[in-house]
């Protein structure tokens, strides 16, 4: 076998095919959580799979009988200093329509999120159209390129994601929006119609909720419905802000914790976004209910929310439903969770330290865990071939302790921030040496520069001030 086009790591049984069983040879290392739930670092690791699906996973001299003697593709992890493989990322919160409101100052004169939030719909009425498209197709491809393959959509739309997912390779799970401001349409039988039908089948459905201040008691015993017939996800933005703690209050006359309760959907299948302004019985409660938390420690601190109780989660035996998400470019300087991570361990120091082991969980098999996709977040066999592919050669992983490669996780998260060098979903490469097979990213480039001040010039229509 010889490289295609001069790539060195792959090595193809016939050029140009489509690769059915692929072999990860020889890689340095590969950082994973085990079924225990501990994270290992297996040293001189090769992965083979067939049909998107991980078949086995051994170290060098062992090879496994099940794999071929000749694959369809070869991959040689080893060549020129090597890569660490770790799982795709999962990213349990996003709004990738947001993308072009990168820059949209208008948004930073708030000195409160209340404030903040209200201003957002100015710029999101006017992402439409290829506007919209274009927005979409930034976020997912930036989310990958930092190795995240699996992205959670909270909005109103999900059309134009699935087929910006499409174009990308990516793996989606749409929440749709039971109730909008920016599109009134959307609405709980929208997201039902949405995770009943039939889609590609990297894309799942779900149901968002924005605030809960803002719906009525009929729609949470719909939903709670919705959720003993089919099983679907429910997202929610949660004790965001004490003003949103407050609204609940006073329409509701109980707060946001009670109200869930009241209604069921405190359960395994509720995901609660920053969950920022609750009480030590509260927490307890949300934990022994087993519902996933998004920690998102970046937009908390940049929209001024507060701080996230990472330390009594955990004291009362949460930590395992925490997970991460970039939330959008508005509130986080890069999308990606290697420096989500890093900001979540910096954010609870000096009292309180999440050891790197746990923030790589929060990335990986936490997210999966609460987003029930049992097959996602781990490199085993069984598991769907969804793996980042680091160069280990780079100042971000050396130096590391050689006596103990568990230096590396510490390493990738505190010097993280950079570039998957490959990145494969579903067991397709998504990303091949540092370039995008399915898109243009240089076009596209121009084109979200080309759409952002499209953008930018009907807001100022408006008369909107800012900047």
């Amino acid at each position: 076998m010889k490289p295609e086009n001069n790539r060195s790591r792959y090595h193809y049984k016939i050029a140009s095919a489509k690769p059915r069983s692929i072999l990860i040879k020889n890689a340095p290392y590969l950082i994973s959580a085990n079924e225990r739930d501990e994270v290992d670092v297996t040293a001189d690791a090769s992965v083979y799979i067939e049909n998107g699906e991980i078949l086995a996973v051994y170290a060098r001299g062992k090879k496994h009988g099940i794999v071929k003697e000749t694959p369809d593709l070869i991959y040689d992890a080893g060549a020129r200093g090597g890569v660490v493989l770790t799982p795709g990322f999962v990213n349990s919160h996003a709004h990738p329509t947001m993308y072009l409101m990168r820059s949209a100052m208008l948004l930073d004169y708030g000195q409160h999120l209340d404030e903040t939030i209200a201003k957002m719909p100015l710029w999101q009425k006017h992402i439409t159209g290829s506007a919209l498209a274009t927005s979409i197709l930034g976020d997912l491809t930036e989310e990958q390129r930092g190795g995240i393959t699996t992205t959670v959509n909270h909005n109103a739309v999900f059309n134009e994601v699935d087929e910006a997912a499409e174009l990308t390779g990516q793996r989606i799970i749409n929440c749709v929006s039971a109730v909008s401001n920016t599109n009134p349409k959307s609405s709980l039988d929208t997201a039902l119609a949405y995770f009943r039908a039939e889609k590609r089948r990297l894309s799942k459905g779900g149901i968002a909720l924005h605030y809960l201040f803002k719906v009525d008691e009929e729609l949470l015993r719909r939903i709670k419905s919705s959720q003993a017939e089919d099983g679907i996800l429910l997202t929610i933005h949660f004790a965001e802000s004490q003003g949103v703690a407050e609204h609940c209050v006073r329409k509701f006359g109980v707060r946001e914790t009670k109200l869930l309760q009241k209604y069921g959907l405190l359960n395994e299948l509720t995901l609660l976004s920053h969950v920022l302004h609750v009480t030590n019985k509260e927490i307890e409660v949300l934990v022994n209910a087993r519902v996933g938390i998004v920690h998102l420690p970046t937009s908390n601190s940049i929209h001024k929310s507060g701080v996230f109780d990472y330390p009594t989660f955990a004291a009362f035996g949460g930590a395992p439903y925490i997970a991460l998400g970039t939330d959008s470019v508005v509130s986080k300087s890069r999308l990606d969770l290697l420096t989500e991570a890093f900001q979540t361990r910096m954010t609870h120091l000096p009292e309180y330290t999440v050891y790197y082991e746990e923030l790589f969980k929060m990335m990986t098999v936490n997210g999966a865990r609460i987003l029930k996709e049992p097959t996602l977040g781990r490199i085993a066999p069984g598991f769907s071939a969804d793996i980042a592919f680091w160069k280990l050669k780079d100042r971000g992983f050396l130096p590391f302790d050689a006596n103990d490669p568990k230096t590396l996780i510490g390493n990738i998260i505190s010097h993280g921030g950079r570039s998957a060098r490959d990145l494969m979903i579903d067991g397709r490469f998504v990303i091949s040496d540092r370039r995008h097979n399915f898109i243009n990213e240089s076009a596209l480039l121009e084109d979200i520069q080309k759409a952002h001040m499209e953008v930018r010039a009907r807001v100022e229509l408006e008369k909107v001030g800012y900047e």
